[in-house]
């Protein structure tokens, strides 16, 4: 054969080699994926590092595309994701099939500046979303009341409450704590704050902290809470300028028509509830379930919770917070537990809750240009998380539906905005 023969059949080989090269990186959410909550991570480090990428809405529970990059694949050898090598051709299939299905492609155009408001003392296992967010690899900082008052909110994309107590009540543990080192340390460290920031009350500083995260919320801020944040920041929000703490905690009484002067329209999420005014019962009101789910779920075994299906094309917010590679989550207990389905405002997107039941684990709303989401429970991998208890290892977890609802959330910032379709 000719030495122009050979060249031409060398340079056709190269081309046919080029033609099926990988151009994209597929990480898959499915039973497949080895490890799904640092697959959150990887994403969320490509799109830091100025890279686009997609989420496939309901394709393979929610698989993440982005371009072939051996930054990209090698991070996810070092962290142990599992990733697919796809072609033009592939990724061109896969486009045609979620064209025809309930799936989606939201575009990810950029890494949300993320903050947790916690107290300086906390532990970092005492919040389910630290514990995901430091497995994941994903950056964050810590804020409290001092920078929620002085203005820090605007330099974040996503906001995260957890246990926190907003209606000065230091989460009504009272009857049996009061006389533990660390309940006496919380009251002083959140006194000494309401002092500084010139209150005279640790309810009135709490409630004004609930003001001006709703007041974020409403200028386009992304607020997930969990466990008994949801239900005390729509206490304090009903309650702005009516006393419903007891002297046990503030050392002057609740007011006595402080029922008729609670304003729903306040709220974020509820209405029509009723408070808990004895400070020796631990419940702050009534949409806490914990107390009436005990017969329904006596165990572990018997306690989980359905995800609802979303369409894909006209509803892709709640499909992106409900993707998963199960539509079955196991329950977990909280210092709120779950919501009463009665109490949740009929304009309100339910997400997640269990069968036939006055009971709510997941919702999301609207609230002004931005979103709030509240999630029942502590710990979705510690059923009854307990003062004191070591920290859940996310290693032995990487795979745990009620973590990715929490990662969802995370991500879900990151998302271009998209037009409903009609």
């Amino acid at each position: 054969m000719k030495r122009t023969s050979l060249l031409i059949l060398a340079a056709v080989a190269i081309g046919l080699t080029g033609s099926v090269r990988a151009a994209s990186i597929l990480i898959p959410m499915d039973n497949t994926q080895t490890d799904h909550l640092k697959a959150y991570g990887v994403i969320y480090q490509a799109l830091a590092d100025g890279y686009r990428g997609e989420w496939l809405l309901n394709y393979r529970g929610g698989s993440f595309l982005v371009g072939q990059s051996t930054d990209i694949a090698n991070l996810c050898l070092v962290r142990g994701v599992t990733f697919e090598r796809v072609t033009s051709a592939q990724v061109s299939d896969i486009y045609a099939r979620i064209e025809v299905e309930n799936m989606e492609r939201i575009e990810l155009e950029k890494a949300p500046h993320i903050a947790v408001y916690t107290p300086p003392n906390v532990q970092p296992w005492d919040d389910a979303v630290t514990l995901a967010l430091t497995y994941a690899e994903i950056p964050y900082d810590q804020i409290w009341d001092e920078e929620v008052l002085d203005g820090r909110l605007e330099d974040y994309d996503w906001l995260h409450c957890h246990h926190e107590d907003f209606t000065g009540q230091y989460g009504k543990f009272y009857a049996a704590f009061r006389n533990e080192l660390w309940y006496q340390a919380d009251v002083r460290t959140n006194e000494e704050m309401a002092r500084r920031m010139g209150f005279r009350k640790v309810s009135q500083m709490k409630g004004a902290v609930a003001r001006t995260i709703q007041e974020y919320v409403s200028r386009g801020g992304f607020f997930f809470t969990m466990c008994s944040a949801p239900e005390t920041i729509d206490i304090a929000l009903a309650a702005q300028g009516v006393d419903i703490v007891p002297a046990e905690f503030d050392g002057d009484p609740i007011d006595p028509v402080a029922d008729a002067k609670l304003d729903f329209s306040q709220t974020f999420a509820f209405e029509n509830f009723r408070i808990v005014y004895n400070p020796l019962v631990y419940q702050r009101s009534n949409i806490d379930t914990n107390r009436d789910r005990v017969v329904r779920f006596p165990s572990l075994e018997s306690d989980f919770f359905y995800l609802f299906d979303f369409s894909a094309k006209l509803d892709p917010v709640p499909t992106m917070l409900t993707q998963c590679h199960t539509n079955t989550v196991n329950g977990f207990m909280g210092q709120v537990t779950g919501f009463r389905k009665s109490l949740v405002k009929k304009h309100i997107t339910i997400l997640g809750q269990p069968d036939n039941y006055d009971e709510v684990r997941y919702l999301h709303g609207n609230f002004g240009r931005g979103t709030f989401t509240f999630y029942a429970g502590h710990d979705p991998e510690d059923y009854q998380h307990m003062i004191h208890d070591p920290p859940t290892d996310l290693a032995l977890h990487r795979n745990s539906p009620g973590y990715r609802l929490i990662l969802n959330n995370v991500l879900f910032p990151a998302a271009k905005k998209k037009e409903r379709k009609t």
